[in-house]
């Protein structure tokens, strides 16, 4: 098994927690969570985006520019 954790490029800790994280999965279901993790991603720059262009509204307003 080592030889094989070493011939993907990864720490033989990384495998055994992406095996505990990812081992119950299925491909589909694998696959469904990256989707998600990557909209989710897409989400919160949205949120960060809109965030701060609404500071700097309301600094635009109260005069401080």
């Amino acid at each position: 098994m080592a030889d094989a954790i070493r011939q993907i490029g990864v720490s033989e800790v990384t495998f055994y927690r992406w095996r505990k994280e990812y081992g119950g999965l299925s491909g589909d279901q694998l696959r469904r969570l990256k989707e998600l993790e990557k909209e989710n991603e897409r989400l919160r720059r949205a949120v960060s985006d809109l965030t701060l262009d609404k500071q700097i509204l309301a600094e635009a307003s109260r005069g401080n520019f």
